[in-house]
């Protein structure tokens, strides 16, 4: 079957799979991001992990798929023998990208790395932003009469925070491709310090890694434990970080009117403990208006590696 391989690298994880013209993501699996090792260690590890991926040799799965079954691309999915070589590779990264090099990632430390840096296989390499790029697979799958207006603003929260803007159902980039770093909106001006070099960012205080790092443990999903425990410190934590969510998303809403939040990334799936008190927060921060609707993203974790896919069938 005709396939290509396509990486979203996060600050904590790397998702890599193989995806099919049709979405069907065919083979996935995880590796840990060497993020503490540099830059240089990271993009060794990215272009490791695509080799391992492009020598597999990809079956469907039976049953049910861990993506959407259609869509990635228009027209037909012509065939081919299980095992056949990959097409393209599509990898999207954090920070400020364009399509020929990471420009740069506060995140990772690196600047101005050529896409051709993060592999060694004899393919067409496509790279791409992590946010803008599961920002298209949300637009492609996760939006079906959801939100007519095409007006949507899709928020990953995972190590850091970023977003995707789509005006009128199409992704908007602005005068540089750049638009949509919302989580390097200063929401405490003057506070904690962010990766970027800025202090008091979104980021720094609502994302999962900043979330983690105030509470001393290694994840959000810990500190969420402690939080249902009745744990004081990890429910002002979690608050802050709420109120953090609210203030920037209230901003964004009253500049550009959405008619639907959607909350992505890992922590997302804390589901109801975060989705509900945003809602009611971003509520009463609007007090003239009606807010936007908020809530999870359907694609959950996969939205970014099937947007690396989108991209990477666009280069074939």
């Amino acid at each position: 079957m005709e396939h290509v391989v396509a990486v979203d690298l996060g600050g904590t994880t790397m998702k890599g799979g193989l995806v099919a013209r049709d979405g069907t993501i065919l083979h996935a699996e995880r590796r840990p991001t060497p993020r503490a090792e540099g830059p240089a260690a990271v993009i060794a590890a990215v272009s490791a992990f695509v080799t391992a991926l492009a020598e597999r040799h990809p079956t469907p799965a039976p049953g049910p798929v861990p993506g959407p079954a259609s869509g990635l691309v228009p027209g037909p999915a012509p065939g081919s023998a299980p095992g056949s070589a990959p097409r393209a590779v599509g990898l999207v990264v954090p920070g400020l990208v364009t399509p020929a090099r990471a420009v740069f990632s506060a995140a990772f430390g690196w600047r101005d790395v050529p896409a051709e840096a993060f592999t060694d296989v004899d393919l067409p390499v496509a790279l791409g932003h992590d946010v803008r790029a599961a920002g298209e697979a949300e637009l492609a799958h996760g939006l079906p009469g959801d939100a007519p207006s095409g007006d949507v603003l899709f928020v990953p929260i995972g190590t850091g925070i970023a977003g995707a803007v789509a005006l009128s159902g199409s992704l908007y980039g602005g005068a540089s491709g750049w638009a949509g770093q919302i989580g390097h909106i200063p929401v405490r001006p003057g506070g904690l310090p962010c990766g970027c070099g800025q202090r008091g960012c979104l980021s720094a205080y609502a994302s999962a890694g900043a979330v983690a790092a105030r509470c001393g443990e290694t994840s959000a999903e810990e500190v969420l434990r402690r939080v249902r425990r009745g744990d004081a410190h990890a429910r002002q934590v979690w608050d802050d970080a709420v109120e953090a969510l609210a203030l920037a998303l209230a901003t964004y809403t009253l500049l550009l009117d959405p008619e639907l939040v959607v909350v992505g990334g890992g922590l997302s799936l804390a589901g109801p403990a975060l989705i509900g008190p945003l809602r009611d927060r971003l509520a009463a921060r609007l007090a003239f208006r009606r807010p936007p609707r908020v809530r999870a993203s359907r694609l959950g974790p996969d939205a970014g590696l099937l947007g690396a896919a989108l991209l990477a069938w666009r280069a074939t």
